[in-house]
């Protein structure tokens, strides 16, 4: 093959050229340290480095973002758990006191303070948010659990389970003493004879109620009103039966109950086998055939009722009942907690990783127990009812010093004012003794209920700090691949860049030379 001049010239031209783009790479990938600028010049490169880039973008999403708004969210949440179990431990601080029997005056003022103070921060703790979502409130992130101001309005028809086992055994007074405040009505007036009665209640969620509604579908609201409730129980085979049905009278107060006692000496009876509901209280008390036969059946009853207005502070119903919302008739909401006898569960779960969600929430009922409120309110009432009977004692003791009393007939009607308001008196203190006596059982219920759930809490954090682990781990290993698959290290492109440089310059001096001869050399 005969070799022109024509074709060195062009030969050389093409291995100036591709010098010259190795060189231009080379200064490239010296710029940017990157393999390569576009996916054509290596599309295994390209393609590999899509992948890696996805996944470490996901798992940035996951260790950034989710993981840590999800500890954040517990932190708050464990937060209100640790406040709620130092609440709860002052109220059985307080039960231990209110259960002795050498509780004195001042223990009373000390008790009845410290019970009002921790009342209002009962359920305050359920109200707990993270960047203005409730944490304890499931879907309904934007709603409070307590109702934040008195609320006179809102109306709510409400569906409460309850079994034998909510029966407690609780004490009634009547015919509480008066004091008379002249010597004309020491000596004049009718001198009480305080009363005691026992009986087993089931006491709903709140007070103040509207109506109940018995099986036929009847609301009843009015004093003295009468229906029946229908209640399932254990037969002595084993089975479950349905058709238990309890007569039930409805009083406004405990006085209207007292005053429509068949034996009209202002004492609280009810019939055999029937119950009485004071809607003043939200009280269903039973007699005692009534409460063995609910016992011995193991019976369970669903409650139907009506409230309407609310106190600050108390829960909303939503959170633990089904329950419908009728403040407007035309636009009734309806909330379902159970379903087939089942709590329906509103888990906010989180995305920690590819596969793998976290509940991070923990449900209002599953801490906050309804009932927290009422022993509280009951246990207040309580010291209230012996601070007030022991003054009555003082105030006739006082009275019985004071000139204007001091007649023989005042001096012995005082007498027997004092041996009334004593009795009055002891029925105080033995039902103080006693109720705090059992509401210890209680608060230890309620603080086990805040352990389980702060257990559960600590597992599911447990849980997130390995995935966290795992994640910063998985992090560093795509950043490796990532940095292996793309990146160039700097002093091998500069040794390439050199050694390219250099053959570009030999290039061109060797193309340099061969131009310098031409035909004008050889005439």
């Amino acid at each position: 093959m005969r070799i022109t001049n024509n074709i060195i010239l062009h030969n050389t031209t093409g291995n100036i050229n591709g010098n010259k783009v190795n060189v231009n790479n080379l200064n490239n990938q010296m710029t940017s340290q990157k393999k390569i600028q576009r996916p054509s010049e290596n599309p295994v490169i390209a393609v590999r480095s899509l992948r890696l880039r996805t996944t470490l973008s996901e798992i940035d999403q996951y260790y950034e973002n989710n993981i840590p708004d999800a500890e954040s969210w517990m932190k708050v949440t464990e937060t209100a758990l640790a406040n709620m179990k130092t609440i709860l431990t002052d109220i059985r601080t307080q039960c231990t006191y209110g259960a002795s029997d050498q509780i004195t005056a001042d223990d009373r003022k000390t008790i009845l303070t410290q019970l009002e103070k921790l009342r209002d921060q009962v359920y305050a703790e359920g109200n707990a948010d993270y960047a203005g979502r409730t944490v304890f409130t499931g879907y309904r992130t934007n709603q409070k659990l307590t109702f934040m101001t008195d609320d006179n309005t809102t109306s709510y028809n409400i569906t409460q389970g309850l079994s034998y086992k909510n029966l407690e055994e609780h004490r009634y007074y009547s015919d509480e003493v008066t004091l008379p405040t002249t010597a004309a009505e020491v000596t004049g007036n009718t001198i009480s004879n305080p009363k005691q009665a026992t009986f087993d209640r089931i006491r709903l969620s709140y007070g103040e109620i509207d109506s109940i509604t018995d099986k036929d579908g009847n609301a009843l609201s009015a004093n003295g009103a009468t229906g029946t409730l229908s209640y399932s129980y254990t037969d002595a085979a084993g089975v479950t039966q349905t058709d238990g049905e309890l007569k039930v009278t409805v009083y406004d107060t405990f006085e209207d109950w007292a005053k429509a006692s068949k034996t009209a000496d202002n004492t609280y009876n009810i019939t055999d086998g029937e119950a009485v509901f004071i809607k003043e209280s939200g009280e269903l008390i039973l007699s005692s055939d009534a409460s063995s036969t609910i016992k011995s059946g193991r019976a369970s009853l669903d409650v139907n009722y009506t409230k309407t207005g609310f106190n600050k502070g108390e829960v909303r119903p939503e959170y633990y009942y089904n329950c419908t919302n009728i403040t407007d008739a035309a636009k009734p909401v309806e909330y379902i907690k159970f379903e087939n006898g089942k709590e329906i569960y509103q888990d906010i779960n989180y995305v920690v990783a590819a596969n793998q969600t976290l509940t991070v929430n923990t449900q209002a009922s599953a801490v906050f127990d309804a009932s927290i409120g009422r022993d509280v309110d009951a246990m207040i009432e309580a010291v209230k009812f012996a601070q007030d009977a022991n003054n009555k004692v003082e105030e006739l003791e006082k009275m019985q010093k004071m000139q204007e009393y001091s007649s023989d007939d005042c001096q012995a009607a005082l007498e027997d004012w004092i041996a009334a308001a004593k009795k009055e008196r002891d029925y105080a203190d033995d039902n103080l003794q006693k109720l705090y006596n059992s509401y210890i059982g209680n608060f230890d219920d309620y603080l086990q209920k805040g352990n389980l759930a702060n257990t559960d809490l600590g597992s599911k954090g447990q849980s997130l700090d390995l995935t966290k682990n795992r994640m910063a781990n998985q992090q560093t290993t795509m950043e490796e691949l990532k940095s292996t698959n793309e990146d160039r290290d700097l002093s091998e492109i500069i040794i390439d860049y050199t050694s390219a440089y250099t053959a570009y310059q030999a290039s061109l001096q060797a193309a340099a030379k061969i131009n310098q001869t031409t035909l004008l050399n050889y005439i």
